[in-house]
């Protein structure tokens, strides 16, 4: 058992792992960092299930089966990407009953080019619950304006939700809304409150990359000096709306309903910039009531020289409004940051996504190839 992970999960963080593999499944590894990393989740996307899809070969045999069949591209995706995070769901079961729901969740994204359309989103996220047929998944669900909608009306179906692709405090006001309405409708739903689970997954490092760059363009000493700030600084503050939010009476009445936090989710914790300690969105950001979820570079440098030195982000928002107010006095433009960030942020998973189909394309035809020479 890793001590400097325990005393990270110890503080309050629960920590998810950001990839998943079939390799991860058939061998085991995925079971390991549970029972010795502190891992309790798993979060997936496009970027994922592409780089897991077009290295070795773990899926060519359900390929196979699937080109025998005359799946189509997207079927097989389906078919491949929904059975990675079932079976993650059956290793993380134990963890799920044990934290009533809490932890042991794994989660799936619908198709990221689907992130500005509202129904069709809701449509996939339907699907993908019933597909997976596990309590313990989350749906991801992107932080567009047209995503919050979606939010809402799936989580008043009784579907656990990841809001994912969360830069800015106003959207984040507005993601909570949209699962404090979803939790309303699904009450007069006659949903089972304490079933719903959600997380708000706040992206951390990209802000610092995008606003580092506009920093160093200026190139004044007092411009410099505020590098790799903004990004916790940005999250500190989620975290206090966080605070104050879950503490209203609106939440109140949805609380004595049963009713279940939707917790922050730190998410894009790799350190981009290799001048930074490779902990640092891990060590700054803890606090009770979170989740960090890294890629396992970024755990297993945490587990050898990680610190937790208590939390770091409670009563830290005067600070981090200076932080964000001197970077907006150079003339950078935080509301422009996080709209760049998120426009790129659903660009990337479309590039990604675009990458699945081409690698489950050539997969399938290479399938289909053998079976037509036999």
């Amino acid at each position: 058992m890793s001590e400097r992970l325990k005393a990270l999960a110890d503080a309050g963080v629960s920590i998810w792992l950001d990839d998943l593999s079939r390799d991860r499944l058939t061998s085991n590894n995925l079971a390991d960092l549970v029972a010795n990393s502190s891992v309790t989740g798993v979060t997936t996307n496009p970027t994922i299930f592409a780089g897991a899809l077009s290295k070795g070969d773990a899926y060519n045999a359900q390929t196979a089966e699937l080109a025998a069949r005359d799946s189509t591209v997207e079927d097989t995706i389906k078919a491949l990407t929904t059975d990675d995070v079932r079976n993650a769901c059956d290793v993380l079961a134990a963890t799920s009953a044990a934290t009533n729901g809490v932890d042991g969740r794994v989660s799936i994204e619908v198709e990221p080019g689907l992130a500005r359309n509202t129904e069709a989103t809701i449509a996939q996220a339907q699907d993908l619950w019933k597909i997976v047929d596990r309590p313990n998944a989350l749906i991801k669900i992107p932080a567009t304006l047209e995503g919050l909608p979606a939010i809402a009306a799936v989580t008043g179906e009784g579907i656990s939700v990841n809001v994912t692709l969360i830069f800015s405090l106003e959207r984040y006001a507005g993601v909570i809304d949209a699962y404090l309405t979803g939790l309303e409708q699904a009450a007069a739903n006659g949903h089972d409150l304490s079933k719903i689970h959600s997380v708000a997954s706040f992206f951390v490092s990209r802000v610092d990359t995008e606003v580092d760059k506009r920093l160093a363009a200026i190139g004044t000493d007092e411009a410099l000096a505020l590098k790799s700030k903004a990004a916790i600084a940005n999250a500190r503050l989620a975290y206090e709306l966080f605070e104050q939010t879950f503490a209203g009476e609106r939440w109140a009445a949805l609380e004595a309903q049963g009713a279940n936090k939707q917790r922050p989710l730190w998410a894009s914790t790799g350190v981009k910039d290799p001048a930074l300690p490779d902990t640092l969105y891990v060590s700054e950001l803890v606090v009770a009531d979170t989740v960090n979820t890294m890629p396992e570079k970024t755990m297993q440098a945490f587990a050898d020289h990680g610190e937790v030195t208590g939390d770091e982000v409670s009563g830290k928002g005067d600070e981090a409004r200076a932080v964000l107010a001197a970077i907006e006095a150079l003339g950078i433009s935080f509301d422009d940051v996080v709209q760049v960030l998120e426009d790129e942020g659903v660009d990337k998973f479309d590039k990604s996504w675009a990458e699945l189909v081409a690698t489950v394309e050539g997969a399938l035809d290479e399938a289909k190839a053998k079976l037509a020479g036999n």
